[in-house]
C-alpha cells in the first residue's frame, strides 16, 4: 500500500467513525422524545432501529445541558 492509498484509507476511516459519531450523538438527542411516547425502549433498541432503518433524524441543535 503506497502513501496515497493509506491516506486515503485513513479519510476513508475517519469520515465512517464521524458518521457513526453523529448518529450516537443524534440517536441520544432524540432518545428522550421516543421514550416519552414508548417508556420501555432501551437508548441501545432506539439506536439500532434508527441505524438498522437507515434513518436519520433531523439535525436539532445541541443544547447545552447544565447539571
Amino acid at each position: 500500500m503506497n502513501n496515497v492509498q493509506r491516506r486515503e484509507s485513513l479519510l476513508s476511516g475517519n469520515k465512517q467513525v464521524r458518521s457513526e459519531i453523529r448518529r450516537f450523538l443524534e440517536a441520544l438527542n432524540s432518545y428522550p422524545e421516543r421514550f416519552a411516547e414508548e417508556p420501555g425502549i432501551t437508548f441501545e433498541q432506539h439506536l439500532c432501529n434508527l441505524v438498522s432503518a437507515g434513518v436519520r433524524e433531523p439535525r436539532r441543535r445541541m443544547q447545552a445541558r447544565h447539571f
